[in-house]
C-alpha cells in the first residue's frame, strides 16, 4: 500500500530539478516507491570539499532534495511541504563514484512531516543519516 497523495512519474520529478541546485550538482531521482523515494549524485568536482571528498553540504543537499520531494508526495492536495529542520551525521567519506539517498518517513502528520534519509557509496556502505522535518503548509 503507498502513503503518496500525490502523483508523479520520474520524469516529472527530474523535470523539476531543472535550473536548481539538484540540477547542478548532477541529482536524480531514479525510483519512487510505495513508501520511499531513491535518488543518486555524483561524488566530482562539483561535489567535492578542498581535500578531493564528498562536501557534507552536499549530502544536504541530496537528502533535503529527496526528502523535501517525498514530503510533498506524501501530503493532501491543496497542501505543500517546506523544509523546517535538518540534521546530517556524515560517517564516512567518498572520493568519487555514485551517492545513493534514500528517503522514507518516520512520521506523516496534517502539520509535519519527519523524514529520514540514509546516503551510501557504491558499495552500500552508510555514508551519511540525515533527518528532515517538514512543515505541512497551505499550497500558494
Amino acid at each position: 500500500m503507498t502513503i503518496w497523495k500525490q502523483s508523479f512519474d520520474l520524469s516529472q520529478a527530474n523535470a523539476m530539478m531543472k535550473n536548481t541546485i539538484g540540477d547542478t550538482l548532477g541529482l536524480l531521482i531514479t525510483e519512487i516507491g510505495p513508501d520511499y523515494v531513491v535518488g543518486t549524485m555524483p561524488v566530482d568536482k562539483r561535489t567535492h570539499q578542498p581535500m578531493g571528498i564528498l562536501h557534507g553540504g552536499a549530502s544536504v543537499v541530496l537528502a533535503e532534495s529527496l526528502g523535501s520531494f517525498a514530503a510533498n508526495l506524501a501530503c493532501d492536495v491543496g497542501m505543500a511541504c517546506v523544509g523546517l529542520d535538518i540534521n546530517a551525521n556524515h560517517i564516512r567519506s567518498v572520493r568519487s563514484g555514485l551517492v545513493t539517498g534514500v528517503a522514507r518517513a518516520v512520521h506523516v502528520g496534517r502539520r509535519t512531516q519527519v523524514w529520514e534519509i540514509r546516503i551510501a557509496d557504491d558499495a552500500d556502505k552508510t555514508v551519511c543519516v540525515s533527518r528532515l522535518t517538514m512543515a505541512v503548509i497551505d499550497a500558494v
